[in-house]
């Protein structure tokens, strides 16, 4: 009689477990990955986001925040379900490539030019960004790049193009590369007082400034759009289809939206929904 109470209890122990197990199963599966860019995870975009969706949802999103280049590797090799990032021209590279399913436009803000408050370059309130850079070139004024092949960077390099400028000859002296994120090498023009080419979002959170404040603004090309897709399952079959579309497609939804644009450090709006379905 003893033994067989031991034995129910040993099986109501072990079935105990067995939903343990099947329950943390469960768990690791509802989950999705988004490679992204620094600037959505550095400005706190995703910590005001992500709990709406997950609380929504039930899945966990797991962000690798890296360069928008990277973010983009990282889809190649199936190592994401979704990617958000910042370089319309690198996306649809992508998509042409066959990793990516199709490409939502979410959101923008705009790109600035931060420097030194004594603007060795004379560029201070300028709104034409080109000729700001060729008169920083020309005067050989610290310049701190992220030389990450971020969206940040592949702005970054369009702009010396468009100047008639190759930066890599100033490489060494002038043009510092930090090959790191855009909070570190803000941190690093602010130690050595030069110039940077930052995202409007990370500028906003970035606490570290120094003597650096916003050079010049307002130029059209500075416009800085932000895109999303789902890794293609027919290239990467363990992909999360279903979970990772249902992100995509609540990132351009109107609650979406909304969550995006409610999204401020004191009375700035940080990034702007323009999604189009």
């Amino acid at each position: 009689m003893a033994l067989s109470r031991r034995n129910v209890i040993a099986a109501a122990i072990a079935a105990f477990a067995l939903l343990g197990l099947q329950g943390t199963a469960a768990a690791q599966k509802n989950f999705i990955t988004v490679a992204s860019t620094t600037s959505t995870e550095q400005s706190g975009l995703f910590k005001h986001l992500l709990p709406v969706f997950e609380k929504k949802t039930g899945t966990q999103v797991r962000v690798v925040a890296l360069g928008t280049g990277q973010a983009l590797d990282m889809a190649r090799r199936g190592d994401a379900d979704v990617v958000f990032v910042h370089d319309k021209p690198a996306e649809e590279k992508l998509l042409a490539e066959g990793f990516g399913v199709q490409r939502f436009d979410v959101m923008y803000n705009d790109f600035v030019l931060v420097g030194p408050k004594n603007d060795p370059a004379r560029i201070a309130g300028s709104k034409d960004i080109v000729d700001a850079y060729k008169k920083i070139a020309a005067g050989g004024a610290p310049f701190a790049s992220r030389g990450d092949r971020s969206g940040t960077h592949a702005a970054e390099l369009r702009l010396w193009k468009d100047a008639g400028i190759d930066p890599n000859t100033g490489k060494g002296s002038w043009y510092r590369e930090t090959g790191s994120g855009m909070g570190p090498t803000l941190n690093t023009a602010s130690a050595m007082n030069a110039y940077a080419f930052t995202d409007r979002g990370t500028w906003l959170s970035f606490k570290n400034r120094g003597d650096l404040v916003i050079e010049v603004e307002g130029d059209k090309k500075l416009f800085n759009q932000y895109g999303v897709m789902l890794v293609n399952p027919a290239k990467h079959p363990h992909v999360k289809k279903e979970l990772g579309q249902a992100f995509v497609d609540w990132m351009i939804s109107p609650e979406g939206q909304l969550t995006i644009a409610a999204y401020k450090i004191g009375p700035d709006q940080l990034f702007f929904p323009n999604a189009k379905r």
